[in-house]
């Protein structure tokens, strides 16, 4: 409001009637804010309000205004940095006083995952609260727009509800510790690794690099591959004819060598062995592999189980059964290799 910077017991004078020495009386007691004139009454309004305009109080008023509006946002910003440097280690601490007994991988998820929801969820809230802090200090009165924004709320509330259950659904998800950032999930037949979480929202980037955006009031079941440790588990399909002892004894020793290797000897927990004969087909017995590895490992681990496992069977005699089709388009399966023709 800029007119109360303006002096009214001043008044404009114009210029006086040509041939007369008397100012216009169609002017005369006529208040700057109010001063026209028929011939550019703008431009006389304008310097009117310039020339009755407190430049001084103004100045100062702006000044005071300015300072207390930089001290507030001064203040919030040293308030974010300083909860940004404490509540890592606030969070850390209380995260691996109650995840003692986990995987290393997994407190450090956790406290990830904690740190970056409840970080944005604060930032948010100071965000809020100095702008309403800063409204006064402009004029604007923040009571009824408090009032009005807690009205519609409750409207947005009403008529909101999947937004409501979003966030509920996510103070669940993160209270329970069910997955966190880099997890590998599967949630409503889609999997993925989780790039991002916060109380709405969870998203998934697939192998494909497809990303997708979950709301949480969308997650019935979620399916956690990568929780605590995970496994190595896959079949080996080997001919009838084969010593099971001695594939037994192969896949034994493989997964050992494997487990000993500097270059995978942190990822596995538990050696890839055979567990037992897992069933028969028409064409060959399927041997059960399995082991442990941490979180994130066991695709890496199996395929360099299988490959190594191929290396080794191939050395050992021992035949992977694989389809084939005559020249006449019949279904066979090669169980042996042939020997070569002379």
């Amino acid at each position: 409001m800029l007119t109360k910077y303006v002096n009214n017991n001043n008044f404009y004078a114009p210029p006086p009637v040509a041939g007369s020495s008397r100012p216009s009386a169609r002017f005369a007691g006529t208040p700057i804010i109010g001063a026209k004139s028929r011939r550019g009454g703008s431009a006389v309004y304008l310097v009117s309000f310039l020339l009755t305009f407190d430049f001084d109080a103004f100045a100062e008023d702006a000044l005071e205004t300015g300072g207390r509006a930089a001290l507030v946002v001064a203040v919030a910003f040293v308030g974010v940095r300083l909860l940004q440097g404490l509540l890592s280690p606030l969070i850390r601490v209380a995260v691996r006083e109650q995840m003692a007994a986990e995987p290393e991988i997994e407190i450090e998820k956790r406290i990830d995952t904690l740190s970056h929801v409840i970080y944005r969820t604060a930032v948010v809230v100071v965000a809020v609260v100095v702008t309403v802090t800063l409204l006064p200090e402009f004029g604007v009165n923040a009571g009824p727009m408090i009032a009005g924004l807690g009205l519609a709320g409750l409207a947005v509330g009403f008529g909101a509800q999947n937004l409501v259950r979003d966030v509920i659904n996510g103070v669940f998800i993160l209270v329970e510790n069910q997955y966190a950032k880099n997890d590998v999930v599967s949630i409503g037949g889609i999997s993925g690794l989780v790039e991002d979480i916060n109380l709405r929202r969870t998203v998934l980037r697939d192998l494909d690099g497809t990303v997708h955006f979950i709301p949480h009031s969308q997650i019935g079941t979620t399916s956690n591959l990568t929780k605590g440790y995970s496994r190595v588990n896959f079949n080996v399909r080997v001919a009838y004819d084969s010593d099971v002892d001695k594939v037994f004894a192969v896949i034994d020793r493989v997964g050992k060598e494997l487990a000993e290797d500097p270059a995978y000897a942190a990822s596995i927990k538990d050696p890839p062995h055979a567990l037992r004969v897992d069933g028969f087909t028409d064409t060959a017995i399927e041997v059960k592999v399995l082991g442990e590895t941490l979180p994130l490992e066991q695709w890496t681990v199996m395929g360099e189980m299988r490959r190594r496992l191929k290396k080794a069977f191939d050395e050992e005699g021992i035949v992977i059964p694989y389809p084939y089709k005559t020249p006449g388009g019949d279904a066979r399966v090669v169980v042996r290799p042939q020997p070569a023709e002379d």
